[in-house]
């Protein structure tokens, strides 16, 4: 049975529903008002319920059937462009919207280098992406806000399906004059009384805190920021030190004072790197193209951070 109803007016019903809008949906899709307004009265008297309450001047509500309607619609567009996509893959050639996520704190040292290089290999794709916090993350994947996403694992990714990426050790950085910068490297004992200067959002427990009272070590927290240069260049003036993940391309703080990472001699587990999917979603075409490349891209692991400040990238949490 043929559907009795239009692609484009359910991507104008859509974009209605997203911008809040006639005015807005218009825009969006490059098309006139009234284009809009007939499309969406057509689609309703096709369906025979009413999907949107308009207001002069409020833009338009969704009615209760108009938002059972509006995801049934977004998955058929998502349908229709995997589709499309799907015959262009074909063809060896990748083409449609893919969003990509990212926990902030990974976003500098994944999202330029994946973006850059998977577009230049695809470039009919539209390949687009967000980051936020970790839960903020999880929640658009589930919500199908974005189709992948990178992630630590933290053991609370229910609902996802993860394949690791990189796995990252963890270190510490000091001032170029701390007294035990010039060493080979360090143990967690050693900073027992040291001032520990802390990359988390709290109130929850940062990495560092884990790793030190794992080593049975009681850190002496002098400050917390949610800011990762903050940490960094606190300590390049030796206000304190800190233990942190991935690696910086210089070893110089934000105002350009030199920074010295340093192994760590205590057996700590490194944290992994993952990307994810929504456990009850089948990747598309090119998602799955996007996951293998950034797998591939990726597979290199981290080197153990160099003890001189001359040669060393540093890291972060």
């Amino acid at each position: 049975m043929s559907a009795d109803f239009s692609l484009r007016q359910l991507e104008y019903f859509v974009a209605v529903a997203g911008t809040g809008s006639i005015s807005g949906a218009a825009v969006q899709c490059h098309a006139s008002q009234a284009g809009i307004s007939t499309a969406i009265s057509d689609l309703e008297r096709r369906l025979g319920v009413q999907l949107l309450v308009r207001r002069r001047a409020k833009g338009v509500f969704l009615t209760e059937a108009g938002t059972r309607v509006l995801d049934h619609a977004q998955a058929i567009l998502a349908r229709a462009e995997d589709l499309t996509a799907g015959a262009r893959a074909e063809k060896g050639r990748l083409a449609g919207r893919l969003t990509i996520g990212c926990y902030a704190t990974l976003s500098p040292f994944l999202i330029p280098p994946l973006v850059d290089g998977f577009t230049r290999g695809h470039p009919d794709v539209d390949l687009q992406f967000i980051d936020g916090s970790q839960e903020e993350i999880r929640q658009a994947l589930l919500e199908g806000a974005c189709d992948l996403a990178f992630l630590y694992e933290t053991g609370a990714e229910a609902g996802l399906t993860c394949a690791t990426v990189r796995n990252c050790p963890p270190y510490v950085i000091l001032s170029a004059d701390h007294p035990l910068a010039g060493g080979e490297a360090v143990s967690l004992a050693e900073l027992a009384d040291e001032p520990l200067i802390v990359y988390a959002s709290p109130p929850a427990p940062s990495n560092a805190e884990r790793w030190l009272h794992s080593a049975g070590v009681k850190p002496d927290i002098r400050y917390r920021t949610s800011s990762i240069e903050a940490v960094r260049s606190l300590v390049a003036r030796g206000m304190g030190y800190s233990i942190l993940l991935q690696r910086w391309p210089s070893d110089t703080s934000f105002e350009g004072l030199p920074l010295v990472p340093m192994p760590i001699t205590d057996p700590l587990e490194a944290v992994r790197v993952v990307i994810a999917h929504a456990s009850s979603v089948t990747p598309t075409h090119r998602a799955r193209a996007f996951a293998q490349y950034a797998r591939e891209a990726l597979a290199a692991p981290f080197p153990s951070p160099p003890r001189s400040a001359e040669a060393s990238p540093s890291t972060d949490t």
